[in-house]
């Protein structure tokens, strides 16, 4: 599965301009690819202006990932500011190559320390979604932290995890650390899109990467805007699970 990682330095809140800055690097792409991943709030960056930015359906980020998903003829995974009857949710969507939303996760874990509990609700279920013949689980940036989420992920024997994120350099290394645990632990392969630059309060250095079933990185990459691709071999992930059957051995949950 053909996948790339789309990392960059988006403007803040500004969902025109990055879309202006998305399709000029999507036009660098020199062959089809199966999945593009953008980061955490692809158009807006990591914002607490969330009644500001909250949009349905009919709003400017879900019908660009749309048609952008229609014109590469692949699925596509992005970060939207979803409003509906329920609240305001930091959520992950999943664009099918004919432009439909397949599937939309909904970050379980507001994190608080920057007071996104105070303006976006909390979700409250895993999505598993199908890209070509793989089961990918979703998760959102400071999900995480939280290896109980992934632990039900395994449970539903994933091949791929990807995480979404806007996560800054003063942590960085805990980013790469957790996205290799969750790789080894969940014995699936597991995607990370961070972003790079700056907003009005932190600094980003990407750091997007992707680590195999038994946790070999793949690639990681820091600092570069660019959309990285990945040929990821979904065999592996039963090929791992059948030799070294660890999650057979699960107990507690």
């Amino acid at each position: 599965m053909k996948t790339g990682l789309l990392q960059y330095n988006p403007l803040w809140e500004n969902p025109q301009g990055n879309i202006d800055k998305i399709d000029k690097m999507v036009e660098q792409l020199k062959n089809k690819i199966d999945l593009l991943i953008l980061p955490e709030l692809s158009l807006t960056g990591f914002t607490m202006n969330s009644k500001i930015f909250a949009e349905d359906l009919d709003g400017i980020s879900t019908q660009y990932f749309m048609k952008l998903s229609q014109r590469l003829k692949c699925s596509v995974l992005a970060g939207v500011i979803e409003k509906s009857e329920e609240g305001i949710f930091n959520s992950l969507v999943h664009f099918n190559s004919d432009g439909l939303v397949t599937a939309r996760y909904r970050k379980i874990h507001p994190f608080g320390y920057a007071k996104e509990d105070q303006n976006y609700s909390a979700g409250d279920e895993i999505v598993v979604t199908k890209i070509d013949n793989a089961k990918v689980g979703l998760s959102i940036c400071y999900d995480l932290r939280f290896p109980e989420l992934y632990r039900l992920y395994a449970k539903q024997r994933v091949d791929l995890i990807v995480n979404i994120a806007n996560w800054p350099v003063p942590r960085i290394d805990h980013w790469r650390t957790l996205l290799k645990a969750r790789a080894i632990e969940n014995q699936s392969f597991v995607i990370g899109v961070n972003r790079i630059g700056n907003d009005p309060l932190l600094q980003y250095n990407g750091f997007s990467s992707v680590y195999d079933p038994m946790g070999y990185e793949l690639l990681s990459v820091k600092e570069e805007e660019n959309i990285f691709v990945v040929d990821l071999n979904i065999e592996i992930v039963k090929v791992t699970r059948e030799k070294l059957p660890f999650l057979e051995d699960i107990r507690l949950i």
